[in-house]
């Protein structure tokens, strides 16, 4: 029976092991495009607030201060 379980163990490690990469592309993906564009950012407060929310956590807990703040000016001079 061990032998029959063999391939089956194989695929379901692959598609794992391919979710993952996916997940890790797809972070790093968001986290970049949320680095490199304050628009995309706006989009994300809109959309996903709570996403933000992380993205900044990260980069302050990183030493990266200001850039929540730079974004509220500029969305609050946008606005009026």
């Amino acid at each position: 029976m061990a032998r029959t379980m063999e391939p089956l163990a194989k695929k379901i490690f692959k598609g794992v092991l391919v979710a993952e990469f996916m997940g890790i592309f797809g972070a790093y993906f968001l986290f970049n495009k949320m680095n490199t564009s304050q628009d995309f950012r706006q989009i994300m407060s809109k959309k996903f607030p709570f996403i933000l929310e992380v993205y900044y956590k990260s980069i302050e807990q990183s030493g990266m201060y200001g850039t929540r703040e730079q974004d509220q000016e500029k969305w609050l001079g946008n606005k009026n």
